[in-house]
């Protein structure tokens, strides 16, 4: 009888940590500079994109201006994610995710440089520039 009354608990708790929804992550930045995180916890943050109304019309509406921005290539996108690729005029490129949390009314995006060691704020002002965009 106590076998069964444990193993029951111990299955419900499965379930019920399998059912929350941890927040989306976001690979973490190294120490260089040319990379920014709205979860990173030091200088390479960024505030998420906050958004009003129904979540699939927020991650649309991503990625209608994203594909829409001659820089940017979206390389894979789905109901919650979008992955693209940033070429710079001198042929450098970026990579960039974007992922929807729904629930908090935020998409969490980074941006890094593949090559080099600074990129003279460029992801962020990217960023920032996207954010302009989405707000309008």
């Amino acid at each position: 009888m106590t076998y069964w009354y444990y193993t029951s608990i111990l299955v419900l708790g499965m379930v019920a940590i399998a059912a929350a929804s941890p927040e989306p992550s976001l690979p973490p930045c190294l120490s260089s500079p040319n990379c920014v995180s709205s979860q990173a916890k030091d200088s390479h943050f960024i505030a998420p994109l906050a958004f009003t109304g129904q979540p699939e019309a927020a991650i649309a509406r991503l990625k209608d201006i994203l594909g829409q921005r001659a820089d940017a290539t979206i390389i894979a996108a789905d109901s919650a994610t979008i992955r693209v690729e940033f070429r710079t005029f001198l042929g450098f490129v970026d990579d960039g995710l974007f992922v929807l949390d729904g629930p908090n009314s935020l998409i969490h995006w980074r941006s890094a440089a593949r090559t080099g060691y600074w990129d003279l704020g460029k992801n962020r002002r990217r960023l920032e520039e996207i954010r302009q965009q989405f707000a309008f």
